[in-house]
């Protein structure tokens, strides 16, 4: 069975196992913010986000020469610093960078890029080299390294297929497929086979794992209400989840959701603009939920995308490309700006050279936030100074 279909079947049967209850909304006890462990929130924008027209070198002729069709005029640009500055759409970022608590890590790649969706996602989310093919997920095996004994809520994933990023040896998290509904499965029989094939019968063993973790999922949604509005997308919906689950104590180490489409080869003035806010909108309203539970600084929110977006544009949007800012908030993270502002005379048949790996950044979120040394699963990159 290849990966693409294993992970289709694993994402139909649990993600419909475990759906947000439809008494999500309704409770009315107490909040309750004790939070024992410190936890990060994974945000992936699928598609390949264009970085240059996210955080923009606004102070760099070059840019505006590059993108006539596509640029953003200085006037619009908001949260400018050292020479760079956010999209229009992300006024909430500019926000939460002014308050100190949004750090942006400039020109993250890797050697040997790869422009293919798939599979550039797929060396994110294993953190193997550009040649390397890995059939387990990196926070998978930290998941797997951190529990000494089967945690079926270790990792929460908010999306329709399983993802990569946490599949280890034992399923330490779950899927959630569809915040609207709550759907149970019969899963009871513990000796049920689903046939010869090892990866079916791990696929059964998850479907085991989801029952056990519906109910600490629900006893954690059970403590919490919601008075901040999130928006009415899918990602405010996920990220209202999420923080519900935060609040609740459910004391999950890993949560991850996605946003797409970000793969603008056309329409991208429009199609980026909406994206973005979508995404500011959400993250925003997330940001302050937390802040306002005093949780900000246990929770590190991370956005990323599989790659940017060429250097110039195609006369209507912008092509594959290679390195592009990520963006850390919260964690008690020290609002820098870290790497040298993209260098848009010196590129790589037209994109952008990384500078930054990365692992590196795994590293870091690892070693600092989840207290756990990065070489024991196999990231060996030098973690980033000045990030926390």
């Amino acid at each position: 069975m290849n990966r693409r279909k294993f992970f289709k079947l694993t994402g139909t049967y649990t993600g419909g196992s475990l759906i947000i209850p439809s008494f999500l909304h309704a409770f009315s006890s107490q909040n309750s913010f004790s939070l024992h462990e410190k936890s990060v929130i994974f945000i992936q924008l699928n598609g390949g986000n264009d970085g240059l027209n996210t955080f923009i070198p606004f102070d760099n002729p070059l840019y505006y020469d590059l993108r006539p069709n596509i640029s953003i005029s200085k006037e619009e640009i908001v949260g400018k610093t050292k020479g760079m500055g956010f999209h229009p759409a992300l006024k909430g970022f500019a926000t939460i960078q002014e308050a100190g608590h949004l750090t942006v890590v400039q020109n993250v790649g890797y050697p040997e890029p790869n422009r293919s969706h798939f599979r550039s996602q797929e060396i994110w989310q294993t953190a193997s080299g550009a040649n390397e093919y890995n059939n387990e997920g990196w926070l998978g095996k930290y998941l797997d390294a951190h529990y000494l004994e089967h945690h079926p809520t270790g990792g929460i994933n908010l999306d329709v297929i399983d993802n990569l990023a946490l599949k280890g040896l034992e399923p330490n998290s779950i899927t959630v497929k569809d915040p609207n509904r709550f759907k149970k499965r019969n899963t009871s029989d513990d000796n049920m086979q689903l046939s010869d094939n090892p990866q079916l019968d791990f696929v059964r063993k998850i479907a085991n794992s989801v029952m056990e973790g519906s109910n600490e999922i629900q006893k954690a949604l059970a403590k919490v209400t919601t008075e901040i509005n999130y928006p009415k997308t899918g990602l405010g919906r996920n990220l209202e989840w999420i923080g519900k689950l935060i609040k609740g104590n459910l004391n999950s180490k890993v949560y991850y959701t996605s946003l797409g489409s970000f793969d603008t080869h056309d329409n991208q003035l429009g199609i980026h603009n909406n994206k973005l806010s979508e995404l500011n909108d959400a993250i925003y309203t997330l940001y302050s939920d937390l802040k306002q539970a005093q949780l900000l600084p246990y929770v590190t929110i991370v956005v990323f995308s599989e790659f940017g977006r060429r250097v110039k544009d195609n006369g209507k949007g912008t092509d594959h490309g290679t390195a592009a800012p990520m963006f850390i908030i919260g964690g008690n993270n020290k609002g820098n700006i870290i790497g040298n502002n993209p260098n848009l005379m010196d590129l790589d048949k037209g994109d952008l050279k990384y500078e930054i790996d990365f692992r590196s950044v795994y590293a870091t979120i690892l070693e600092k936030q989840l207290d756990f040394n990065p070489t024991k699963i196999g990231i060996k990159n030098q973690s980033l100074k000045g990030l926390f």
